[in-house]
């Protein structure tokens, strides 16, 4: 399996690499995962082996910024490190991308399979794609995480809609417990967990914030809620100087048990991204920690969410605001949504998604043990 983000830096698609190779691990599958990050990694105690090819620098990309390994050198390496596990598959995550995964694409020993994440082009990437349409005939099974995320790279990449399988990403249920409180002191806490840049819309939850905060909403039990704001990035300075306030705390950057700890114990789990979400695989976490969801009414949060979430339209701070209050006061509507939060996560277990791959790594002549 190869990933083109360095997995020691916290990412949607690194996280989906590590638990679907643990996933596989657990179904008897022997998986190697090639990707730019320390060699050190190998000794995180994951349950597969690890192989890293250099070290990562952070270029933007869709809005945000990715860790990759964009040199010849890192290319080499993983190619080298193929030729060398001569594996019976090879699936590589967002085959367009710099480095590793881009070195598979085009050099990489087949059957290959090539998982899309990614929702939305922008010139570059159209450009790239016209470029690399012939090294994609190499693909010899095409998958995309999400509606969204299958059309950004058909259109790229000119691949037939039927030819693109949908398999969304999953999430680890065992991690995930309910510690949310229940009678005095309930209904008080939102949880926004991402990185701190413009399309994950935090600047939109902070102004719905300050709406309820001016506005007073007496009608919320105990008073204002308080604001937990996990993670960091290019804004966190100038938000936290904007809107920093007793109600607000600002965590930074946590490790995954406090993650799936905060998730369980919040009342409300709000993500207000305005763009650029080709999944959302922070909303099943939060879903399988049993957690409310409000989120932005994008695609790629519909597919995630289902009719488990309240949606809001994105970059409306306004709306954000009034339906964050009304499930703030009323504990029933919180109730109702946690428990089809869920009961939907059941859908998106590691394990499931893994017995899908598995099925289309058998397409190509793969035997399982």
């Amino acid at each position: 399996m190869v990933c083109p983000y360095d997995l020691s830096v916290p990412g949607g698609v690194q996280a989906q690499v590590s638990g679907l190779a643990e996933a596989l691990q657990r179904a008897g599958i022997s998986v190697t995962v090639i990707s730019p990050s320390p060699q050190g990694l190998a000794e995180s105690g994951a349950g597969y082996e690890f192989v890293g090819v250099g070290h990562s620098v952070s270029i933007a990309a869709n809005g945000s910024r990715a860790p990759v390994a964009p040199g010849p050198l890192a290319m080499a390496r993983t190619l080298q490190t193929l030729r060398r596990l001569a594996p019976d598959v090879v699936h590589v995550h967002e085959p367009l991308a710099p480095g590793s995964s881009l070195a598979t694409l085009i050099a990489g020993p087949r059957p290959i399979v090539g998982t899309f994440h990614r929702a939305g082009s922008d010139a570059l990437y159209r450009a790239e794609g016209v470029v690399l349409r012939p090294a994609a005939r190499r693909l010899d099974a095409v998958v995309a995480v999400s509606e969204a995320a299958g059309a950004t790279a058909g259109e790229v990449l000119r691949i037939p809609p039927g030819s693109i399988e949908i398999i969304p990403n999953g999430v680890d249920l065992r991690q995930f417990v309910t510690l949310r409180p229940s009678g005095p002191g309930a209904g008080r806490t939102v949880l926004f967990v991402g990185r701190h840049e413009e399309r994950k819309g935090l600047v939109v939850l902070l102004e719905a914030f300050e709406i309820l905060r001016k506005n007073g909403h007496a009608h919320i039990a105990e008073g204002l809620p308080r604001l937990l704001v996990v993670g960091e990035g290019p804004e966190t300075t100038a938000l936290r100087q904007r809107f920093g306030n007793n109600e607000i705390e600002w965590l930074g950057p946590v490790g995954d048990a406090e993650k799936a700890r905060l998730l369980g114990s919040t009342d409300v789990f709000v993500a207000p991204s305005i763009r650029g979400e080709s999944f959302g695989v922070i909303l099943l976490e939060a879903m399988a920690a049993g957690a409310p969801v409000i989120a932005s009414d994008l695609p790629g949060y519909r597919l995630a969410a289902g009719g488990a979430a309240r949606f809001v339209p994105a970059g409306d701070a306004p709306a954000l605001a009034e339906v964050l209050a009304a499930v703030l006061a009323d504990a029933g509507e919180r109730e109702r949504l946690a428990g089809l939060a869920a009961e939907w996560a059941t859908g998106f277990s590691l394990d499931s998604i893994a017995e899908r791959y598995l099925r289309v790594y058998a397409s190509l002549g793969v035997r399982r043990p």
